[in-house]
């Protein structure tokens, strides 16, 4: 028999209450970044909030330093209204996208201005030697000079693989050699700073919403095409990731019955075709069976595409092919999500001008509904751009902040 408590009912409300709590601070923040200045009145009624809570969260946020009240005020024929702005300036944010190959991260406020960068080369499959370059990456940042007060937010690491989000654990990321590793927690005691860690290509998503091609949209994917293909889901502002936390890897998608049965441990079905490594081993392939004079130890999709650009025929047909596998990948999410937009990112977007319209044109007339598909503006930056965003959500419930 089912026992319900009043502690059950007293826990249950407490939690439902400090979700909307949360909930409402992050719409606020939202529209603050974006229509900065603006009265609380306005906040209230864009965003359907009673005005006591409008109020009762800027003065929260006005304490951290991340709203400013304006002398100005704003007139509307009745009494003048008092403006607030959005401080983006007042924090940094420490951005990681820890690549499959190469690691890059970022020292940027939260209005995205990068004011540092660095890179490093990942080692595969080394765990403790990754773990040690991720530290050092952001030792190094924290040293960088910024403007004067201007307080560290908190950290925010993109991890190749799939990860747990509320527990901070990358429970596998092949690349980078990590296996259940609790990164969160060692990032945390290290540096006692606010730490979130999510998979990339969500925080690549959730970095197009705040600052890219599909800044502010109610629904986006990010497909990233890369040397494996993954992509990110945002809806209504949040990262949707899935009862098992994998919601979106799309690589794993079957291109036909003939791949049922069949195990995919390191890349999944339509990934292994459709991917950067995808096209190398089928232009490979080809390259071989015809006796083409081409080195194919130096081979890169991004010759291959280059070639067909040229004219080459053989070239050509791997990209006939791999618009294909992409369209079916994007037919794939557009019925099942309808996403108001699919942004195409990764180093594959690179050779957007000749893979976009080309998958346009195969699924005309195939959906119920037009597709939306724009090319990444953010490149390499899309994720740590993210980081800014996820630290912004989530820094604010427990606030550590350093201003050296």
């Amino acid at each position: 028999m089912f026992s319900y408590s009043s502690n059950s009912h007293a826990s249950l409300s407490s939690g439902n209450a400090a979700l909307i709590r949360r909930l409402n601070r992050s719409s606020i923040l939202d529209l603050l970044r974006q229509s900065s200045p603006i009265s609380p009145t306005e906040i209230a009624t864009r965003l359907n909030l009673s005005l006591p809570t409008v109020m009762r969260i800027l003065e929260e946020l006005d304490r951290l330093g991340v709203v400013v009240r304006l002398e100005e005020q704003q007139y509307s024929g009745g009494r003048p209204r008092s403006l607030v702005s959005f401080n983006g300036v007042s924090h940094a944010v420490i951005g990681l996208d820890l690549g499959g190959t190469k690691m890059y991260g970022t020292v940027a406020d939260l209005c995205g201005t990068i004011q540092a960068e660095i890179y490093r080369t990942s080692v595969p499959s080394n765990p403790e030697e990754n773990l040690n370059l991720t530290i050092e990456m952001i030792e190094e940042l924290l040293q960088v000079p910024r403007r004067e007060g201007q307080q560290v937010l908190g950290i925010g690491v993109g991890a190749p693989g799939v990860t747990l989000f509320e527990d901070g654990i990358v429970t596998w990321a092949p690349s980078l050699g990590w296996r259940n590793l609790p990164l969160r927690q060692i990032l945390a005691r290290r540096f006692g700073l606010e730490v979130v860690v999510e998979n990339d290509v969500n925080l690549a998503a959730l970095g197009e919403y705040g600052f890219g091609v599909a800044k502010g949209a109610s629904s986006l994917v990010c497909l990233a095409v890369g040397t494996g293909i993954g992509s990110g889901i945002v809806i209504e502002r949040k990262i949707y990731r899935g009862y098992h936390q994998s919601a979106g890897e799309v690589g794993y998608l079957l291109p036909s019955k003939e791949a049922l049965g069949k195990p995919y441990e390191h890349f999944g079905a339509l990934e292994s075709l459709a991917s950067g490594s995808g096209v190398v081993q089928r232009a490979t392939e080809l390259i071989r069976s015809q006796n083409l004079p081409i080195d194919v130890d130096t081979l890169t999709a991004e010759k291959v595409f280059d070639w067909a650009r040229n004219g080459e025929p053989w070239a050509q047909a791997i990209v006939d092919e791999t618009v294909d596998y992409l369209a079916l990948i994007i037919a794939a999410i557009s019925v099942v999500l309808d996403p108001e937009v699919i942004v195409l990112g990764g180093g594959v977007s690179r050779s957007a001008d000749i893979l976009v319209e080309p998958i346009l044109n195969r699924l005309q007339g195939c959906l119920p509904a037009p597709v939306r598909l724009v090319v990444s503006n953010l490149g390499y930056r899309a994720a740590v751009m993210g980081a800014i965003m996820l630290v912004l959500d989530t820094s604010f419930e427990h606030v550590t902040l350093r201003s050296s």
